[in-house]
């Protein structure tokens, strides 16, 4: 029961990690996705957003030919 979670978080945050044009919208689809994961998980949502947000805003800003 708890892989089926891990799988459905990671689908989420898959499909919600689109980079976003500038960093107002990197911020809201990575706090986005990392909400839903930590949602999916049990685990305080709060803080998914803010590493989502982070991580997301992270990797665009390293991998700009990807967004």
């Amino acid at each position: 029961m708890y892989s089926n979670k891990i799988v459905l978080a990671l689908a989420a945050c898959a499909g919600l990690s689109a980079c976003g044009d500038n960093t107002t919208e990197q911020v809201l689809y990575g706090g986005a996705a990392g909400a839903a994961g930590a949602a999916v998980l049990d685990t305080n949502v709060v803080a998914g957003a803010a590493v989502g947000a982070g991580a997301n805003v992270l990797y665009c800003k390293e991998n700009p030919h990807k967004c």
